[in-house]
């Protein structure tokens, strides 16, 4: 987690993202920035010691036209 952790900070540019464990599942971890929770990341079951990121954006968070 630590090494996905470093690389999200520096793809980001930001040092405020955390990863953390999720509780009873070992195959993800949740991603934050600060507080607020952002998405998770998974196992790439395709490629052995590869992750991917998964995060939604909700209208109500995009600022207005």
């Amino acid at each position: 987690m630590k090494r996905i952790e470093t690389h999200l900070k520096r793809t980001f540019n930001t040092g405020g993202i955390s990863v953390k464990p999720r509780p009873k599942v070992t195959n993800s971890a949740e991603v934050y920035v600060g507080d607020e929770f952002i998405g998770v990341v998974f196992d790439d079951e395709d490629e052995d010691g590869s992750f991917m990121f998964e995060m939604a954006i909700l209208a109500e968070d995009l600022p207005a036209d």
